[in-house]
């Protein structure tokens, strides 16, 4: 997934470690890697998405299952669009919002397996601590201590 995330991260703002394809001096790629998790790093943006990694979506549902103002939401996708992440088309009255390519659905998919990962080590330690805390059956210290 890296290599695929790499070659999106490129595509996006048209740059690799040195140069553009052009030969102009650009940000090395590391730098434009943090730009773009500073894009993702809105729960609103994140939340989007999610949702959009099932399929595109219109406006409407978006600030259904968001819950937030339309200006807000607006403003949210407005950042995604200008990122290249999203894409917007329109059918008549209604606004029609996609993930940009599968590697933003896969970098989500990745974020979320992470986190589970962690917060299950997380609750893992939690629980081997709050084990040490109980006193087994038949301790002459926790006899002593009660």
């Amino acid at each position: 997934m890296t290599g695929g995330l790499d070659v999106a991260i490129e595509e996006v703002f048209n740059c690799t470690y040195t140069e553009n394809r052009w030969g102009e001096s650009m940000v090395p790629l590391y730098q434009a890697k943090a730009e773009f998790f500073r894009t993702l790093g809105h729960p609103v943006r994140i939340r989007v998405l999610e949702m959009l990694g099932d399929g595109p979506k219109p406006v409407r549902d978006l600030l259904v299952d968001v819950d937030i103002e339309a200006s807000s939401l607006s403003q949210q996708l407005a950042v995604l669009r200008r990122a290249g992440i999203v894409t917007a088309t329109r059918d008549g009255n209604t606004v029609l919002y996609a993930l940009a390519g599968p590697d933003v659905a896969d970098l989500m998919r990745a974020a979320r397996s992470f986190l589970t990962g962690l917060l299950a080590s997380q609750a893992e330690l939690l629980d081997a601590l709050r084990d040490e805390d109980e006193p087994a059956a038949g301790d002459p210290v926790a006899g002593a201590a009660a």
